[in-house]
């Protein structure tokens, strides 16, 4: 069985002011070919299709036109949609049942009500069935009774092993999961985990979810982290975001992850590289070097000279007529060192605290507490 896999398509996505739109258009045209020249037998997308809970009329528009496009150049291809921490699990629920009926499962709701289940979706092949496992982005509130968390005091990561341990997967079959959350191997800091300027981040990492919940499944589809990786196993892939949509992703080469399933416990992943409409690229050196290098990339520019040039903007801008932002390295090392502190290694609660000054332990409970809902409410990002 033939299965491709992307996610956070972050569709509505407006950067340093920037509508992202025709990117995302060209990057998603780009997809729909690969899927028709492969052929699949599912696609899935685990996750952040929207870049906001609730999308423009262009987001919603570009979406449609890529779903309906995919229905139409693959018919016979299952299309698998889950909802991520970016969406409105309630908009992307909407004409669920009627669309599963089109070989389309939008899938916005996890398991709420005890008698609920994870969604499964099962196909079948020469080498027998394969059960999809399709799993929204979970907070512990959303599935308080199934978990009996009368006080809210369940962390991501019993609630996620709580949920999926209540299914009852035959492992004699081939498994699949799609899901979005921050999985990490057990054993390991979250802390050591590279993420991206572009990723909704709680205080204290309470949103880990360990990944030994995940090995009753052959392949794990995951969505959530931008930089495409693994978690231990390359049969638990994240295969990152289509096109980068922060600075620190500047480099990556972005694709979609083609996964082959052949009889139980042979399988084969790769990466089908994406190119995108206009590459991120950060230009540091003299004015004069960066000038040199003109081109129509997104670009951040560093100069690290002294000038007493007053047109700069207006030359860069020539060179760079989507030139991002325009910043100076030049200053002195104790200073640079403190701005580099302060700007890259504090996380929103520390420089809250460093702002506020003399907060209590339990002021500091408080603060975490609102930071994390206004980031997991309202997709409040700090990019």
């Amino acid at each position: 069985m033939k299965i491709i896999h992307l996610s956070d398509l972050h569709i509505g996505l407006k950067w340093y002011n920037r509508n992202m739109i025709d990117d995302q258009i060209y990057i998603l045209n780009q997809i729909s070919g690969i899927i028709a020249e492969n052929n699949p037998d599912a696609v899935v997308i685990a996750g952040d299709v929207y870049d906001r809970a609730v999308p423009s009329a262009e987001a919603v528009k570009v979406f449609d036109d890529f779903i309906s496009r995919l229905s139409a150049r693959v018919p016979d291809t299952e299309i698998m949609v889950i909802s991520g921490n970016h969406d409105s699990p309630q908009r992307m629920n909407i004409f669920r049942n009627i669309l599963s009926g089109h070989r389309i499962r939008m899938i916005g709701n996890p398991p709420k009500a005890p008698e609920d289940h994870i969604e499964k979706v099962t196909l079948c092949d020469d080498y027998g069935n394969v059960n999809f496992y399709l799993l929204p982005f979970i907070k512990p509130s959303m599935v308080r009774l199934i978990i009996n968390d009368e006080e809210n005091g369940v962390s991501y990561n019993k609630a996620l092993h709580a949920i999926i341990e209540r299914e009852e997967i035959n492992t004699a079959e081939r498994n699949v999961i799609v899901s979005h959350q921050f999985y990490m191997p057990c054993g390991t800091s979250p802390k050591s985990a590279e993420r991206m300027d572009s990723e909704i981040r709680t205080v204290g990492d309470i949103d880990v979810v360990y990944s030994d919940v995940l090995e009753k499944f052959d392949y794990s589809a995951l969505g959530h982290i931008h930089k495409p990786s693994q978690v231990g196993s390359e049969f638990i892939r994240y295969c990152g975001t289509p096109m980068a949509c922060s600075l620190s992703e500047a480099g990556q080469q972005k694709g979609v992850i083609m996964v082959e399933l052949f009889e139980k416990g042979n399988i084969k992943t790769s990466v089908i590289p994406l190119k995108p409409l206009h590459e991120v690229r950060i230009i540091k050196g003299t004015l004069e070097e960066i000038l040199s290098q003109g081109c129509d990339d997104y670009v951040s520019v560093i100069i690290t000279e002294k000038t007493e040039k007053r047109d700069i903007s207006a030359l860069i801008s020539e060179a760079f007529p989507n030139c991002l932002e325009i910043r100076r390295n030049i200053c002195n090392t104790s200073e640079y060192l403190r701005r580099y502190k302060a700007d890259s290694e504090m996380n929103v609660f520390e420089l809250c605290n460093y702002f506020l000054q003399d907060v209590n332990e339990n002021e500091k409970k408080i603060l975490r507490d609102v930071i994390n809902v206004l980031q997991e409410e309202t997709n409040y990002e700090t990019r």
